[in-house]
This record gives structure tokens, C-alpha cells and sequence, in this order.
């Protein structure tokens, strides 16, 4: 399936999904995941009028959206890989979210550069829900004292994110994190891939992250 009509398969999915779970229609944000893409893929999803991707790396990012953006500039991209410590200004030249603050001491960072700048996109607290030690993400133990801290440091924290481990059925998972969300008071919810979006959307998604489903295997 070309780029632009899985595009909107995966659309008419999410608002298919979203009315399955009660919810309002456009409750869901879609974001397409272009990392590591064909740029002609990418054009292509945009062309057809999706304006919310999702990359992992920073330099890629700037490399494949500077240009995009000057032509597209009511673009919106989220970081949705690791933030490294020393390319925080540059991602928040970029990015209008973060979902991936993991840290006390990438929020002290991400705090102290926020503030000399005088804006601050959205921000998602990864949790690592399946625990695993090798991935990104606070374990859901030191939630409390991760957010107390953001809180602290006046960052707003806007909502929560996970990726629940790939041997694993993600339901749990996707229950937990809107569970921790619940119980402090976030609205966000990033979760749910191409495979699980749907089952993630009847748990509370306010993003989903697609991206074989829409560009094809990398």
C-alpha cells in the first residue's frame, strides 16, 4: 500500500477506534513516525496532509524537517526517542513535544533551558512499565519522585508515555501507564504503535505513534 492511502486506512482505523471507546472523534493526535524513512515517503505522508510527526534523533530530525518546515510551517514534531543532555537547545529549536523525560537530571537541564527561553513544548514522562534495564524510562516506583521534582522545577509535565516490551501483550501495560496518569492528574497519554494503536486508543490514548503502518517496513 502506498504511503498517502495507508495514511488514511490508519485514520479511518483511529476514528473507528475512538468512536469504539466512546470518545470523542478527534481525541486522538496521530503521529507519524518518520525516523529513518525515504524522504519521498515522508513528502508523500505530508503531502497528503498529515502535519504531526515523530522522530527519534535529533540530527536527523534537523537535517529532514528544516527544510519541510520552512515550506510546511504549521508542521508539528515530536521527539519520541531519547532527549541527550547536550542536545536539549537544539531540540527545543525543533520540537513542539518531548516525550521522552526519563530523568531528574534531564528535567533539572530541560527546566533550566526552558526557562532561559521563555517557552516549553509539551512534555510526556516515559515510563518504562515493563521494567525492563535496557530500555529508556523511569520505573513506575520512581514516578512520584520524578514528577515531584518537574513540579519543583516549574515544568510542566503534560502527560505520560510508554513502550511496552514487544514479547509482551501490551493491554497491561497500556492500563498501568493510564492508571499513573489517572492518579496525577495528566491528560496525556502516548502509547500504542502500528500493532497495538486501536488497543491503546480503548485504554485512553491521546497519542498514537504509527509508523510502519503508514510509510512501510524501514
Amino acid at each position: 500500500m502506498v504511503a498517502p492511502m495507508a495514511l488514511q486506512d490508519v485514520e479511518a482505523r483511529i476514528a473507528a477506534a475512538t468512536a469504539r471507546a466512546g470518545r470523542p472523534a478527534g481525541s486522538v493526535t496521530l503521529v507519524a513516525v518518520s525516523k529513518v524513512q525515504l524522504a519521498d515517503r515522508v513528502r508523500a505522508v505530508l503531502d497528503a496532509g498529515q502535519r504531526v510527526f515523530g522522530e527519534n534523533r535529533v540530527q536527523e530530525a534537523e537535517t529532514r524537517w528544516r527544510p519541510l518546515v520552512a515550506d510546511h510551517p504549521d508542521v508539528r514534531l515530536h521527539l519520541v526517542g531519547p532527549l541527550q543532555t547536550n542536545k536539549i537547545n537544539r531540540a527545543l529549536a525543533l520540537f513542539d513535544a518531548i516525550h521522552s523525560l526519563d530523568r531528574a537530571g534531564l528535567a533539572e537541564k530541560l527546566a533550566r533551558a526552558v526557562q532561559a527561553q521563555g517557552a516549553c513544548p509539551t512534555i510526556f514522562v516515559q515510563v518504562n512499565t515493563g521494567r525492563e534495564p535496557q530500555k529508556a524510562g523511569v520505573d513506575p516506583d520512581g514516578l512520584d519522585a520524578l514528577l515531584a521534582t518537574c513540579r519543583g522545577l516549574d515544568l510542566p509535565v503534560f502527560g505520560l508515555m510508554t513502550i511496552p516490551p514487544v514479547d509482551e501483550e501490551p493491554l497491561p501495560h497500556f492500563r498501568l501507564l493510564a492508571d499513573l496518569a489517572g492518579r496525577h492528574g495528566l491528560a496525556g497519554l502516548s502509547m500504542g504503535m502500528s500493532d497495538d494503536f486501536e488497543t491503546a486508543i480503548a485504554c485512553g490514548a491521546t497519542h498514537v505513534r504509527v509508523g510502519s503502518a503508514i510509510f512501510g517496513a524501514r
